[in-house]
């Protein structure tokens, strides 16, 4: 598949950070959307046909978190979501952004409030899809455990980088998107080059290894962001329950609306778009941005 074709060279973006590279995808006018993906993603999660509505209503900017897609990593160890946060806001920064709405999808919507609680200053309001965002039991895949570690993982990762040549296996994407189907051409359109393949699987294994700690402390201090949050998770998300996720945090937020998406799974974004739309110019509005 010629991804070149897709997505158009003008909209791509490298933005360098005391020597780490920062890719961007950058697409229509109007009030600044960050858009940050979740785990084993990339930008074109968004960029399959997500940003080109969002693009209608305001200046959408896609980010590849460090590590994943074609952004550098930070270092060897697995970027916490509060580096990443700091990394992103750098970057906005370099893009003359000076407020906007940060919309993460799963382990980005932890990103997104990590950016909120530490860097406000450029945070109009958050909104979180389907995201991972309060403690919850540790339950993690064998094989991430050990693709995380040294010097098991340096045998295993060129193995499951093959595996995933193609994004991932139809089988995985089927859970995630569940119970709703996986998008024609999506698995496709979500491959990187080869040589991204191996980089990206090893930050993303590091990434999420360190991933529950991080979440419970900074879970303690949702009652003090001052910022406008919506919180969009679908009731069928098999990957982080309505209930854990959503629904407490919620709870602990000053200023959340919580929007439940009845039978949708984990990937709202694509197989139920409207709603996430809509609660995106809820917070723009929210925001005050014009």
């Amino acid at each position: 598949m010629n991804f070149n074709a897709q997505i158009p060279v003008m909209t791509e973006h490298f933005i360098e950070i005391g020597g780490k590279r920062i890719h961007a995808h950058i697409e229509g006018s109007g009030p600044d959307v960050i858009l940050i993906h979740g785990a084993s993603m990339n930008a074109r999660d968004f960029t399959f046909g997500f940003v080109q509505k969002l693009s209608q209503h305001c200046q959408v900017i896609a980010f590849d978190r460090p590590g994943m897609g074609f952004s550098d990593p930070l270092h060897a160890h697995g970027e916490s979501m509060s580096e990443q946060a700091a990394m992103l806001d750098a970057a906005a920064e370099a893009l003359g952004i000076e407020r906007a709405v940060i919309v993460g999808h799963s382990f980005g919507g932890g990103v997104a409030m990590a950016w909120g609680l530490e860097h406000p200053a450029r945070v109009g309001a958050i909104v979180t899809v389907a995201g991972i965002t309060m403690p919850w039991p540790e339950t993690m895949e064998a094989f991430r455990r050990l693709a995380s570690r040294e010097p098991d993982g340096a045998a295993l990762v060129p193995v499951i980088s093959v595996v995933t040549s193609r994004a991932f296996t139809h089988s995985t994407l089927e859970t995630i998107f569940a119970p709703q189907p996986v998008p024609a051409g999506y698995g496709d359109f979500l491959v990187l080059p080869p040589e991204r393949r191996r980089p990206s699987f090893r930050a993303n294994t590091r990434q999420i290894a360190s991933l529950a700690p991080q979440v419970a402390e900074m879970a303690k201090r949702y009652p003090a962001l001052d910022l406008p949050v919506e919180v969009l998770h679908g009731t069928h998300d098999a990957v982080g329950s309505v209930m854990v996720h959503a629904r407490q945090m919620a709870r602990r937020l000053p200023d959340a609306r919580l929007t439940e998406l009845a039978g949708i799974g984990h990937m709202p974004h694509h197989v139920s778009p409207d709603p996430v739309l809509a609660a995106i110019i809820r917070a723009v509005a929210r925001a005050g941005l014009h």
